[in-house]
């Protein structure tokens, strides 16, 4: 039985390197003991095999096998690209 991928969605913050970019999730967690909410971010480092990713867009990625030491997500498609409404 194949184990589910991890799947997120989120924003490309810096595409210099090739083929890689790194793109930021934006995740709301609840404070236990304050009882407030809270903005926590994430930068995941994804494959993008065809370069196609600017600094902007909103992507899809999936888990996949390590592809590097920090790279372990492929980008699946690009939701929007930067500079759209």
């Amino acid at each position: 039985m194949m184990k589910k991928r991890k799947e997120y969605v989120g924003d490309v913050i810096r595409d210099k390197t090739d083929k890689t970019v790194v793109v930021s999730v934006e995740r709301i967690i609840k404070d236990p003991r304050f009882k407030k909410y809270l903005k926590r971010t994430t930068n995941y480092m994804a494959h993008d095999a065809e370069n196609a990713c600017q600094s902007g867009d909103r992507v899809k990625f999936i888990e996949t096998r390590p592809l590097s030491a920090r790279k372990k997500w492929v980008v699946l498609e690009i939701l929007k690209k930067a500079g759209e409404n």
